[in-house]
């Protein structure tokens, strides 16, 4: 008679492997809270009014991420990496942690390690701003120079293998390691901070894409929460984003690297998600620059070249919404500060020897600002 169960009539037994490793679960647990604890000493990033022309109809926000301990929005970005790799058992006692940065990511990166004490070796361009070095060097990272953007995945791939750590990879898991549901993310904070406002839910909120998490966070929130608001991204020369979102072509790359640090990519990045982008907004490097200065005149904050490329779109929609008749709210990011930048794009020199000429922009940024009508430069 045949056994019952089995492979050829051999009962098989009951078959586990047990990876159970208290020490490590133990370390793990402590460093999810140390993490938590960082987000939970912070109090939420301002939303400050932009000034607009008083016949403009329309009300203009900066949502600060520059006063995060990290100075950037990538503050954000980096804790929502740690918490996903820790819980997903990618990190444990001792790992090295690699990424492929263009610089603000991996200032927050390092921040976030030595927390927790594990080594961090950030994989970056050579073109990377000195400002942005120091501050990873100061918290503790080590940098490693490519010559070109497109050599950043694959060093830093390879760079984990090389150590047995482990590779973040921002590019690919931003947009899944944010809780884009609420749990006082970006979205759900900028949407509580207008609740007093004359106009509470925000016609247009406009980011700019390096990863695409941000706006893909904000994209799937409006949609969740069913609010009415449209998502703009705005992109700089040189990037994949916008003619790939023009062209319907998720694997469009340029090849060529970003001139405004923090946004833009030579290829599109697996975390941009172009379903819940409404519209796209190339920026010339030239419009960001002038934007970017003409905001810390009219603000006396100093910001960033991405802050730039972002006030340009939301002032551009603001016009439009004014020609048409439209009332209502744009929110955009004041991703970091200009003092990251003060050896390039607030250098006069460094603008002239880059060829930028942002005298027409500066010129439509003033006419605006004077009479709340917008010419194009060109």
């Amino acid at each position: 008679m045949s056994e019952p169960y089995g492979d050829a009539g051999r009962v098989l037994g009951c078959r586990e492997v047990d990876r159970r490793d208290d020490k490590q679960r133990a370390w793990v647990s402590e460093a999810v809270r140390i993490v938590d604890a960082d987000a939970n000493r912070s109090a939420d990033t301002h939303l400050h009014v932009f000034p607009m022309p008083e016949m403009s109809g329309v009300d203009l926000y900066l949502k600060d991420e520059s006063v995060h301990p990290t100075g950037s929005l990538k503050h954000r970005l980096a804790r929502s990496l740690f918490l996903y790799a820790l819980c997903n058992g990618w990190i444990h006692e001792g790992t090295t942690v690699i990424e492929a940065s263009s610089g603000s990511t991996a200032v927050s990166e390092a921040y976030f390690a030595r927390l927790l004490g594990l080594p961090f070796i950030a994989v970056m361009p050579a073109s990377t701003s000195p400002e942005k070095v120091q501050l990873i060097e100061f918290h503790g990272g080590r940098c490693h120079f490519v010559e070109r953007s497109g050599q950043i995945y694959g060093e830093a791939k390879r760079l984990a293998e090389e150590t047995g750590g482990h590779y973040m990879d921002q590019f690919t898991y931003a947009e899944r390691a944010t809780d884009w549901r609420g749990n006082n993310n970006i979205a759900e904070s900028i949407f509580g901070q207008l609740a007093l406002e004359q106009h509470p839910v925000p016609t247009w909120i406009v980011v700019g894409a390096g990863t695409g998490g941000t706006s893909a966070t904000i994209g799937r929130y409006v949609r969740y929460q069913r609010h009415a608001t449209s998502i703009a991204v705005v992109d700089p020369e040189g990037s994949a984003f916008f003619p790939g979102f023009e062209a319907g072509d998720g694997d469009f790359a340029t090849g060529r690297p970003s001139r405004i640090e923090g946004i833009g990519r030579p290829r599109v990045e697996p975390s941009f998600v172009p379903g819940v982008v409404d519209r796209m907004i190339a920026v010339p490097d030239a419009a960001s620059i002038a934007a970017m200065r003409f905001c810390s005149r009219v603000t006396g904050r100093l910001v960033g070249g991405s802050t730039g490329t972002n006030l340009w779109g939301s002032l551009r929609l603001a016009a439009e919404m004014k020609r048409t008749g439209v009332r209502g709210s744009i929110v955009t990011l004041l991703c970091d500060g200009g003092e990251r930048y003060t050896d390039t794009y607030y250098d006069d020199t460094w603008l002239r020897t880059s060829g930028v000429d942002i005298t027409p922009y500066d010129e439509t940024l003033r006419g605006f600002a004077e009479t709340g009508r917008w010419h194009e430069p060109f």
